[in-house]
């Protein structure tokens, strides 16, 4: 069976460049913040941070704060039969939990642990959608208080503490791979 793994922590972190770094080494990632993308492009509206914000929401009214797993649970299925995944943008208990009784002892979460200070600096330098201090500090709230996105983090198999550059975080990522992967050190 090809492993999953669900790549946590709060906005900053380094969860996509983790994914990446799988997606290097040749498996699958599923972005779960496409099902919105494609959901607004689909209504024909314009991509940006108010209407991903209210499709968000609808979407979890609808289906509830497990939405994004249960969404792409049929991407990630596809995507196990060709093999391994790893899921870029879990966030919720919720979703965790429907992960877990769904893909059992082959689902392993992997937590980005990053300071805030750091994460706050990272952000603040984006390229894309840059934010401050305050508004940084204000999407932690929002994402541990309505979204349970501490959850995950807590409960996460594998954490890798990521305060330094790219290299550093390469190197962990190295040093866990084999764990991660099923492949033997």
């Amino acid at each position: 069976m090809q492993p999953i793994v669900a790549v946590v922590g709060l906005a900053g972190s380094g969860k996509s460049e983790l994914a990446g770094l799988f997606e290097s080494r040749g498996w699958t990632r599923v972005r779960f913040g496409d099902v919105t993308e494609d959901e607004v492009v689909a209504r024909g509206l314009a991509v940006n941070e108010a209407n991903e914000r209210a499709v968000r929401e609808e979407l979890r009214r609808k289906h509830g704060m497990a939405a994004y797993a249960l969404l792409n649970l049929p991407r990630i299925d596809k995507a196990l039969a060709k093999g391994p995944v790893v899921c870029d943008g879990m966030y919720s208990w919720e979703e965790y939990l429907l992960l877990r009784k769904h893909f059992g002892g082959r689902f392993t979460v992997l937590n980005v642990q990053t300071s805030p200070a750091t994460r706050y600096a990272r952000l603040r330098g984006r390229a894309i959608r840059p934010l401050t201090a305050a508004e940084a500090e204000s999407r932690d709230h929002a994402e541990i208080e309505i979204l349970h996105k501490a959850g995950p983090i807590a409960m996460a198999d594998h954490t890798i503490v990521n305060e330094g550059g790219m290299d550093e975080l390469k190197r962990a990522f190295e040093a866990l791979y084999p764990r991660l992967s099923g492949v033997n050190a």
